[in-house]
């Protein structure tokens, strides 16, 4: 069973009135789609559970302004956040896209989340052929940029999905020496010498490890994703 990370940033034309929200204006800071369903006779209708951190007073403006919204129930948690629980009609321009989904066995893995442009976070679990062909089955004019491949193990999700085993036991043998306690209890030397291996490669396993973290938490919290690297190879079929 293999995962992607995908990032699918879809043209101006494309966007629900709350993406284009989103894209124009300052006051949503963090959004995730936690949860959702699509029901009616023809799947002409979705509920969905939103996350938001925002000025609620514009969101709120913004969504009564929504046409496809049939209703929705916004809950405060504090001053800066809330949940949104939201009705409303499908559209034609997100009907498109999702056919890339209609006819494979793949599953994505909540939340989807937003960035500052707009664009969605998406982790989808299936076969490597499925994935292959939802990427080839997703309308041209979205932009998609692969994340992530491999195989999928929610261990190690969210914020370490993308570190390699090796990675891991570097943060694992860092955190047993002390490295990373205040003020630090052991260097280097103490980390290497229990992966049994040279200083310089102990330092170049917690590089990469730290960097992939850090990348991944500044996207989770809605602050744009640095950085690309796409392992194409593991999507072959059957590996």
């Amino acid at each position: 069973m293999k995962y992607l990370d995908v990032r699918l940033r879809q043209p101006d034309r494309m966007l629900h009135p709350m993406q284009r929200f989103i894209r124009e204006e300052d006051a949503v800071r963090y959004e995730e789609l936690r949860t959702w369903n699509i029901l009616g006779p023809e799947g002409d209708r979705e509920y969905e559970l939103f996350y938001a951190e925002a000025d609620r007073e514009a969101y709120e403006a913004a969504i009564e302004a929504v046409d496809s919204v049939r209703w929705y129930d916004l809950t405060p948690i504090d001053e800066d956040s809330f949940y949104v629980y939201i009705c409303q009609e499908t559209r034609e321009e997100d009907v498109r896209w999702r056919q890339s989904f209609a006819a494979l066995d793949l599953v994505v893995v909540p939340p989807v989340i937003y960035d500052s442009e707009a664009a969605f976070y998406m982790t989808v679990v299936g076969a490597g052929e499925d994935l292959r062909a939802m990427l080839e089955g997703l309308p041209d004019e979205i932009d998609v940029t692969v994340r992530a491949i491999g195989e999928y193990d929610r261990r190690h999700a969210p914020l370490t999905g993308g570190l390699t085993e090796r990675q891991l036991e570097a943060v694992a043998a860092a955190v047993a020496v002390g490295y990373y306690a205040v003020p630090r209890e052991a260097g280097l030397e103490a980390v290497a010498e229990r992966l049994n291996c040279a200083a310089s490669t102990a330092g170049t396993l917690l590089q990469k490890a730290q960097a992939r973290v850090m990348q991944r938490l500044v996207r989770q919290r809605g602050r744009g994703f640095l950085g690309d690297e796409t392992n194409a190879t593991a999507l072959d079929a059957g590996k």
